[in-house]
Parts: structure tokens; sequence; C-alpha cells
């Protein structure tokens, strides 16, 4: 029998019905929304994080490969460090309105400061 980790049987030990299967969980990524379909928010935030200021992107529908690259992006349009984490952009410090000006000039039409 091979061997599963238990952590991807969603906290399943033992079963004891004789016709179980055990379905794979899905990870489908959504499909990119062009620029202009996109509903980003940006917004400042300082929470958990030692008092320090970090610009969020939100609202981005997409694979996490295209959202690293906005990401990418944009830090590098700020001149900025940061991460792609838990569906966000993160830039350091106030950035909102280099980060809305360069998502404006490449075609994210609805953008909103939040």
């Amino acid at each position: 029998m091979a061997k599963i980790k238990l952590n991807t049987l969603g906290g399943l030990v033992y079963s004891t019905d004789p016709n179980f299967k055990m379905e794979q969980a899905q990870n489908e990524e959504l499909e990119t929304l062009l620029p202009a379909q996109q509903k980003l928010k940006v917004r400042l935030d300082t929470k958990h994080r030692a008092g320090k200021a970090v610009t969020l992107i939100e609202g981005f529908i997409g694979t996490t490969v295209d959202k690293e690259e906005l990401g990418k992006k944009i830090k590098t349009f700020c001149g900025t460090g940061g991460s792609v984490k838990d569906g966000e952009i993160i830039v350091q410090g106030d950035n909102r309105d280099k980060a809305m000006t360069w998502l404006q000039k490449n075609g994210f039409s609805s953008v909103k400061k939040v």
C-alpha cells in the first residue's frame, strides 16, 4: 500500500466504509483576468509589522506566477523590497501613489486607494 501523508488527508485517519475512495483535493488556480477587468485596492497597513508601513495591493485574480510577476514589476518601479503572501502584494514603505500610477499606466483601470 502506498504511503499517504496525514496532512493531505484533511484530518481523516480511518474509514470503515469498504467502498471509500480518497478524493484528491484539486488546487485549481484561477485564470488571470485582463488588466482592465481587475479590481485592485491599494492601501497602507502598519498592523503586525512593528510600526513599519507597507503598501498592500489586494484583489488580484489570477495565477500565483502572474501575481509574483506583477509584484516584482511594482517593487522594481517603486525601488523597494516586498513580497507576495496570502493573496496580497506587499511593497515596503508608503508607495501608494507610485503603485497606483504604475498600475494605471499598465492598463489596470479599476484601482482604488483605500
